[in-house]
């Protein structure tokens, strides 16, 4: 049996679902229904059960069912390797989000030492042709999976930038007002910097461990500007160059992930759309597989749309490759025809919308 999975999951208000519950088997859960029915809202709901915003990035007032706007709710047990956790994310109108593990309030940091989350959504698809901010918060997604601090060192880090972007905006010389700050990024990001240099190195070893039929990516940590290795030195150094851009000019904020398309030595932005597809679910599986060994147990997948632009072969491989890693996978589709490769290896779901208000109905087969 899967070691990680939610055995219940229950949404309260939460976007286009006034009310849903849910009893969950370890196995692949297939979402299908039409477009606008609510499929990623239940996989959004998923994602805020892991540390951060979620797979939408969306604040908290964005979440809640209109036009009530009492707020939302969401409720899951968890299984995660031989323990079993209670988890509660809400937000009540005009206030922020809220958590409690088993009964008692946490960080949202808490819940990466007790679950892995990965997701692959169709905003990604384009990952490898736009700007840095997307790599890199794909990447800082996957070394969170690896380490659950990286999410705080990030936090520090981004928390003394601020400060010290508000010092050089109001024109600030004084270097006392900089030392402590600067000092503070300095080891923030000492940390982060190990911490993507050790999950780049646990997805290449993933990778290329695998017999799949994803290509595999060749990657690479690169900045805007190089990070000097005492980047406390450097800050200080630049500051006059900081002061004229109104803001920190170097530094792991302005990292970026490299990947090209190992056999046949091509970027992956060079690559077809096919190809960038490809490469990206060829990471996710290789963050699974990497994790399911440093874990114990493989992550819990959220997969929205992935069989859309895959043909019959590689829709096929992918749903092997996800029942050999025994992982729970919550994926999405408009049609069940796109899950018949899973067969009985899948629990399904029918989300349907009337007036509003989405609907999910248990389903023996697609």
């Amino acid at each position: 049996m899967t070691k990680l999975a939610f055995r219940e999951l229950t949404l309260s208000h939460f976007r286009s679902h006034k009310r849903a519950e849910l009893d969950l088997g370890p196995q692949p859960i297939a979402i299908y229904g039409p477009n606008g029915a609510g499929k990623t809202n239940l996989i959004e709901a998923v994602s805020l059960l892991s540390p951060g915003r979620g797979l939408r990035r969306a604040a908290a007032d964005d979440l809640t069912r209109k036009p009530e706007a009492l707020g939302w709710k969401i409720t899951g047990v968890l299984q995660s390797l031989h323990q079993t956790h209670e988890l509660e994310t809400w937000a009540e109108a005009g206030s922020p989000r809220q958590l409690r593990i088993d009964g008692k309030a946490a960080p949202q940091t808490a819940l990466g030492r007790i679950a892995r989350i990965l997701w692959l959504v169709p905003s990604m698809d384009r990952l490898w042709i736009e700007g840095a901010e997307g790599r890199r918060r794909f990447l800082d997604r996957a070394t969170l999976s690896f380490e659950p601090t990286h999410a705080e060192a990030v936090l520090s880090y981004e928390k003394a930038m601020r400060e010290r972007n508000r010092l050089l905006k109001d024109m600030v010389r004084d270097p006392h007002w900089y030392t402590a700050i600067e000092a503070q990024m300095a080891d923030a990001t000492t940390a982060i910097q190990s911490n993507r240099r050790r999950a780049i190195a646990e997805l290449t070893a993933a990778q290329d461990a695998a017999d799949t039929p994803f290509p595999t990516a060749t990657l690479a940590l690169t900045s805007a500007e190089p990070i000097p290795d005492d980047l406390q030195v450097a800050l200080a150094d630049n500051r006059p160059r900081d002061m004229a851009a109104g803001r920190t000019l170097i530094g792991p904020h302005r990292a970026d992930l490299d990947a090209v398309f190992t056999d046949k030595g091509v970027p992956a932005k060079d690559c077809s759309t096919g190809e960038q597809k490809a490469i990206l679910i060829s990471l996710i599986l290789a963050n699974a597989r990497a994790l399911a060994r440093d874990f114990g147990a493989p992550p819990i997948l959220l997969l929205d749309e992935v069989a859309a632009h895959l043909d019959a072969s590689r829709r096929a491989a992918l749903y092997d490759e996800i029942c050999d890693l025994d992982a729970q996978a919550f994926m999405t589709g408009t049609g069940a025809e796109l899950f018949a490769e899973l067969g009985d290896r899948a629990q399904y779901l029918e989300v349907t919308e009337t007036g509003g208000i989405s609907a999910t109905t248990r389903k023996d087969t697609a």
